[in-house]
């Protein structure tokens, strides 16, 4: 088999540290693997995770346009029928185009392999996951073909190079007191939307040891490499678009997506208005017993007041700010006031310029006899958010107190503090359109000559239930395919904020009307052509939307067949 296979996930519990490793693998590739992890601390009667108690998640993703082929299958060496709750056979990659969770208290579906799965969670009592052993496995050819078996896909069609594999660790918990099948981004979701309870009881097992038992060494499928830190509690945030994967692919190298996500706990961009958030949790936050959380930013406090969650919940606090204009690194110190408490002290934040990368001037006997069209990139998209906010209300109690020979007696309420939730949400859809420049003489409709300049237009829509705590798309970046969708872009002029934005190019220094357009290479061959944009920078309490945006013009001839020599009239 001549298909290269790269293994790209970490694996991660208990211990401060693993070796980097890499070893190759059977007959068909290469692994890279990193991983981190930490103590999970004590569980209780209701809420625990009992070591070996495991699975994998397998899908198949087509990589032309990140859709997952067939249904993802659930692999495990147990046999947990005792599964109440789970949240149905769903990919990250789902998730991350925009699905919500869902529970689903049917029976949980599950193989277990001819080939025994390797340990994939390390532990105390049973020792640590052997990074070689889940590398050969994982890449080996038998396995590979009972994974094609169990989607329904042709075997040399799923190594062809079209396709990768993912898999998503699962830990089989109980959580008070049901038992509960979860990946580490379903984890995430449902606390979210559950007011923080898995954070509260089972904080590290699925906010530390699920989701740091894989992640990526380099990025592909629009996940950025994980290069943040290997213990601790992760936050949802990192969680969802970082952590709890692995990619098995079957081409050559990975392509180099720069810009990408560092490994900060944010990353962002110069000139923008973001949204910095943390999880407070603790003992129970009320109008009597109120807790506080105040963000240090530029030498500025800003405090957020009334964090108020019930007890065992959990509640976001953010800060809304506009980044500075320079390049920069920055920590945000965080203090928490009243009973509460959060992972983070310190937020740290790198800030990035992407106006520093634009294409070169275009050279009129430019030629380039080795190109090759490449794959259309996908970064990381998430085109849906939700959060939430806990609502106190005192319920009340009356009891009678009698009196004696001198009191009547009295009435007295002994009520308490009781909960609602309010649901937010945001979502974001755009339109990108390109079309030959003005300056093209003889473009028609869609289709123009190598050489010449099209335009594009991008317009954004953001809507939301709570607009004071999103902001709308600040940033569109295009790639294009003549730089292999790296090496160059171009970040494009907002021409309209708020929640419906609206971008074009900038002006071009090289256009000689400082028209805005991008110029085609003249050696760019007939058919297809295929700008790609990154729309970014629209916030949320619970983290970036994003959304990848495609349109198509047609090359046809070029520019130097619209040249022609004609005789000078006498005089």
């Amino acid at each position: 088999m001549k298909s290269r296979i790269r293994w790209l996930t970490g694996i991660a519990l208990f211990s401060l540290c693993f070796l980097i490793m890499s070893v190759p693998a059977y007959a068909t590739g290469q692994g890279n693997v990193d991983g981190g992890g930490g103590g999970m601390g004590q569980g209780s009667s209701e809420n625990y995770w009992s070591p070996g108690d495991e699975g994998v998640r397998v899908s198949v993703i087509s990589t032309s346009d990140h859709k997952v082929v067939g249904t993802p299958v659930d692999l495990t060496n147990r046999s947990p029928s005792d599964i109440r709750l789970h949240f149905g056979k769903v990919s990250k990659m789902s998730y991350t185009s925009g699905r919500g969770i869902g529970i689903s208290g049917s029976r949980y579906q599950y193989i277990r392999p001819a080939q025994r799965l390797p340990k994939i969670i390390s532990s105390q009592s049973l020792g640590p996951a052997s990074i070689a052993e889940i590398k050969r496995y994982f890449t080996d050819e038998q396995t590979v073909r009972g994974i094609a078996g169990y989607v329904g896909i042709d075997f040399n069609v799923l190594i062809n190079g079209e396709y990768r594999i993912m898999i998503e660790p699962i830990a089989y918990v109980t959580l008070q007191g049901v038992r509960v099948a979860m990946t580490a981004t379903e984890a995430a979701l449902y606390d979210e939307v559950a007011g923080g309870v898995v954070y509260s009881w089972m904080r590290g097992v699925v906010f530390q040891n699920l989701p740091l038992s894989m992640f990526l060494e380099k990025p592909d499928l629009g996940y950025p490499a994980w290069n943040g830190p290997i213990t601790g509690l992760r936050s949802h945030q990192e969680i969802k678009t970082s952590l709890g994967l692995g990619i098995i692919r079957f081409n050559e190298e990975l392509p180099d997506l720069s810009p990408e996500v560092a490994s900060f706990d944010y990353e962002y961009h110069t000139n923008t208005e973001v949204i910095t958030s943390i999880r407070v949790g603790g003992s129970q936050s009320d109008p009597d017993h109120p807790v506080s959380v105040t963000f240090k930013l530029k030498g500025r406090n800003y405090k957020v007041s009334n964090v108020y969650y019930p007890e065992g919940g959990s509640q976001l606090a953010w800060v809304r700010w506009t980044t500075p204009s320079t390049e920069q690194t920055m920590e945000i110190p965080v203090t928490v006031k009243g009973g509460g408490h959060t992972d983070k002290g310190t937020i740290r934040v790198k800030i990035v310029n992407l106006d520093k990368n634009p294409p070169p001037n275009p050279i009129a006997d430019d030629r380039n006899d080795s190109y090759t069209r490449p794959e259309v990139p996908s970064k990381n998209q998430q085109t849906s958010a939700d959060w939430s906010i806990w609502r106190p209300y005192w319920y009340s109690y009356w009891v009678w107190h009698s009196g004696n020979d001198d009191d009547d007696g009295f009435w007295c309420d002994h009520g308490w503090w009781k909960f609602n939730i309010d649901r937010y949400h945001a979502n974001m859809n755009a339109t990108m359109r390109v079309q030959p420049d003005g300056k093209s003489p003889t473009a028609s409709g869609k289709t123009l000559k190598s050489g010449y300049g099209f335009n594009e237009f991008v317009s954004s829509n953001v809507s939301t239930n709570q607009s004071s705590a999103v902001t709308g798309a600040q940033n569109a970046v295009t790639y294009f395919p003549e730089f292999q969708y790296k090496t160059y872009w171009r970040l494009l002029d907002r021409m309209s904020g708020g929640l419906q934005s609206q971008f074009e190019f900038k002006q071009n220094q090289y256009s000689t009307f400082k028209r805005r357009t991008h110029f085609t290479p003249i050696w760019m061959p007939d058919g297809r052509y295929t700008p790609y944009t990154w729309l970014i920078d629209a916030w949320t309490p619970s983290g970036m939307l994003s959304l990848n945006l495609t349109d198509n013009l047609t090359i046809n001839g070029n520019l130097w067949t619209d040249w022609h020599i004609s005789p000078q009239a006498p005089d």
